[in-house]
């Protein structure tokens, strides 16, 4: 089986990324209460960056932190209302998916 990088395919979770998101882990609370879809679609934007539901001072901190270094922080929620984050840690090395109450 030859690999994407053999086949020059795109995978669509790295397609047109802005950033890296490293290791990506979530938290027994997300795993529950958001689909597999949703977070794969939700990393899609995240990566994309699309922010989610943040307000402009929030989505400002996001853009500083791509070009100067930084943590970076999105807002979403499932279809049945579920609010949940994704934190990529400013070295890139990893990407959380966690319930606000698992902060």
């Amino acid at each position: 089986m030859k690999s994407d990088s053999e086949t020059g395919e795109v995978s669509p979770l790295h397609s047109q990324t802005r950033f890296q998101l490293g290791s990506i882990v979530a938290t027994p609370g997300a795993l529950k209460s958001v689909s597999h879809d949703e977070i794969i679609c939700s990393l899609r934007r995240h990566s994309q960056g699309d922010w989610g539901e943040l307000d402009r001072e929030d989505v400002a901190a996001n853009e500083r932190a791509l070009e100067k270094g930084g943590r970076l922080v999105s807002a979403y929620k499932t279809v049945q209302g579920t609010k949940f984050w994704i934190i990529t840690e400013a070295d890139r090395s990893a990407t959380t998916i966690l319930l606000p109450s698992e902060y």
